[in-house]
């Protein structure tokens, strides 16, 4: 199954026989004090070099959240688009809890967006579907509602066939515009948690066949040497069907995985992207 994004000039396709979307988290204020007082203060400069990171990184997709307490989330959400597609071709993942951040969001943004995200809530589902569907936008849904963020995988794959359900049923949105989220928990306060997420990615692969993405980093927070855990879980998590990250596109430690992965898993023909990076590399260091 292929989910395409797209911005005026470039398409980005999502799917299990692709090579792994790289979705850059860079662009969000959250833990980013200095960030969030120059967006307070109508400075957005700093974007442009979180673009130009990321880019350089390997992303295939930017992330990009304006979610500043004391601040018009609309307003950066409108300026924010507008800047970063005039600063790069990258489609965009609009990310917000704001219904109206996402409306304006979604209204300046030219080409098919992604958007982070719906949960199992039923109040969520009816205020952010309808907007999805409006737009021609695709979706992340995490599976867990009001009353839970479940531990089993059994449930957080009912929850995922509860929103898939609602969204492609009572919306008409296509199958392939709904990504789920397995839900990336710490291992640092439980080690169990990582097996559960790669059951639940398994489980929703094979039951439903639709792309799934998750925010990587949240796997290792609270540990130490946190790129070695995520270079070491986003290929397990590829074989066991994840097709997208949200991931910090400027460790190179994390890309290299993923690219590793792509090439293992036979998703990069003859190798040849793996091989015209390590060229380029190589340039790059003799230069």
């Amino acid at each position: 199954m292929h989910t395409v994004i797209s911005s005026p000039t470039r398409e980005v396709v999502i799917g299990p026989d692709q090579p792994f979307c790289v979705i850059g988290e860079r662009i969000n204020p959250t833990g980013r004090k200095i960030f969030q007082e120059q967006l307070r203060a109508g400075d957005l400069s700093r974007i442009a070099l979180d673009v130009a990171q990321q880019v350089a990184g390997g992303a295939t997709v930017l992330d990009v959240n304006m979610g500043v307490p004391l601040a018009d989330e609309v307003e950066l959400m409108v300026q924010a688009v507008t800047m970063i597609q005039e600063l790069t071709d990258l489609p965009l993942c609009l990310d917000s809890s704001v219904i109206e951040a996402l409306e304006a969001g979604l209204s300046t943004y030219q080409g098919k967006a992604l958007v982070n995200s719906v949960t199992a809530e039923d109040d969520r589902l009816a205020a952010i579907l309808p907007l999805v569907k409006r737009h021609g936008a695709a979706i992340i849904a995490l599976p867990n509602d009001e009353f839970e963020i479940p531990y089993d995988p059994e449930r957080r794959l009912e929850l995922a066939r509860k929103v898939v359900t609602v969204a492609t049923t009572e919306y008409g949105i296509a199958l392939e515009d709904v990504l789920i989220d397995p839900l990336a928990m710490p291992i640092g306060a439980d080690t169990s948690l990582v097996i559960k997420t790669l059951e639940t990615i398994e489980l929703i692969a094979s039951e439903l066949g639709v792309n799934m993405t998750l925010g990587a980093s949240n796997v290792s927070f609270g540990m130490p040497d946190r790129a070695t855990l995520g270079a070491v879980f986003l290929p397990l998590a590829m074989r066991a069907g994840l097709t997208s990250a949200i991931m910090d596109a400027r460790s190179s430690e994390l890309v290299r995985a993923v690219r590793a992965g792509d090439l293992l898993l036979d998703r990069d023909p003859w190798g040849g992207a793996w091989i015209a990076a390590h060229r380029s590399q190589r340039a790059a260091g003799e230069s």
